[in-house]
């Protein structure tokens, strides 16, 4: 199969694991494969406490999974600039820190290196007040660095996996067995309706009548799900046609249509292609082409660490000796700790005297006290 076809597959079976997640393991493997890498991974980290989970993982022993999050977390360069990446835009380890020094940490050298890995791929999926969720892949010392066409693999994938997650939670999809997916859609909060390609309402559930009824962002106007604003209305439309033509058709569009509600409130719809695979199989109305998902947008907040490296215009590699130098102490610690040279350790708080005005170490602290929130 050409990339075409492959990736038309591809992107069936991630949206298809919004009902069934015990899909999105073989579709990392293949994931992994279409990007050229040796592994991938769904996770999550949180930026401040530099923790986190796996979600799904392939092609990484279970051994180094653990010791990932129970140790090396804390030593990886990325772990504090992965959170303040753009959403589905992918970054490689070259955009935290250069090359030459992460050779020199002691994460490379204790966890990369003797798994025989080079670097590693990623996409924020979903950000929270206190970290992000994520895509990654792997690359093997076969396979080299990342470069462009690596990335390009990545930002095709990285929406329709998004995408599928948000769903996938919306669903409370570890219990949306197929027999059951009318019933989980009556017991969804979020308001669900199954549209044919021109809107036409073929199924509501519960909470989606009682937007209808409220006319609240969106309508059921002569039988047809519309939103209540000129342009969203005019996207959201653009949706129904594309789901139509099945996943990969559907593109880009649809990834989280912006929607206002009453007194101004923001909410979104999420569009899920029906045309194939487990979700055809599952909708019993066969004329719908897709699911929409409508419910309240989360408040994005952000964490204190990004709001420091905003402020003062810190690069990934300054905010991390910032962080560290509040966490672990002075210049030999931060080095030994990060497993770089004192020398590196200096020079980038060098830089960070010059750019937070701060004239010794214990200014640093303070700095980092008072953007850290008395609530958590």
């Amino acid at each position: 199969m050409d990339e075409t076809q492959i990736l038309s597959a591809l992107i069936a079976d991630i949206y298809d694991a919004a009902i069934q997640p015990a899909l999105r393991l073989p579709i990392l493997e293949k994931t992994a494969r279409f990007v050229e890498g040796c592994a991938a991974s769904l996770f999550y980290k949180n930026a401040s406490a530099k923790t986190g989970a796996s979600f799904y993982c392939h092609g990484i022993p279970q051994s180094f999974q653990q010791s990932y999050f129970s140790q090396y977390i804390k030593l990886d360069p990325a772990s504090t600039s992965q959170y303040f990446a753009i959403v589905d835009e992918p970054l490689s380890t070259v955009d935290f820190i250069e090359y030459d020094e992460f050779v020199a940490t002691r994460f490379y050298q204790e966890w990369v290196e003797p798994q025989g890995l080079v670097d590693f791929v990623t996409c924020v999926l979903d950000k929270s007040a206190g970290g992000a969720s994520m895509l990654g892949v792997f690359r093997h010392q076969r396979d080299g660095l990342a470069d462009a066409e690596v990335r390009r693999k990545m930002r095709l994938l990285s929406p329709h996996m998004r995408r599928s997650m948000l769903i996938g939670r919306l669903m409370d999809a570890k219990t949306a067995e197929i027999a059951t997916f009318a019933d989980t859609f009556d017991g969804l909060q979020a308001g669900m309706f199954l549209v044919d390609k021109s809107g036409r309402i073929v199924h509501a559930n519960r909470s989606g009548h009682q937007l209808l009824d409220a006319r609240d962002a969106v309508s059921g106007s002569g039988g047809r799900l519309v939103s209540t604003g000129a342009r969203s209305n005019a996207t959201l439309q653009e949706c129904f046609q594309a789901a139509a033509g099945g996943d990969a058709a559907i593109g880009l569009k649809g990834i989280a249509v912006p929607l206002t509600g009453r007194g101004g409130t923001r909410m979104l719809a999420h569009v899920l292609p029906l045309g194939s695979g487990l979700r055809q199989a599952a909708t019993a109305a066969k004329a719908a082409t897709a699911a929409v998902f409508v419910h309240n947008a989360e408040l994005e907040m952000t964490a204190p660490p990004e709001i420091i490296a905003r402020t003062f215009s810190l690069t990934p590699t300054e905010l991390r000796i910032m962080l560290a130098i509040v966490e672990v102490g002075g210049v030999p610690e931060v080095a030994s700790t990060l497993g770089i040279a004192e020398s590196t350790v200096k020079t980038h708080l060098s830089r960070l005297f010059s750019k937070t005005g701060a004239a010794r170490q214990a200014d640093l602290v303070k700095i980092v006290a008072g953007y850290s929130n008395p609530l958590v």
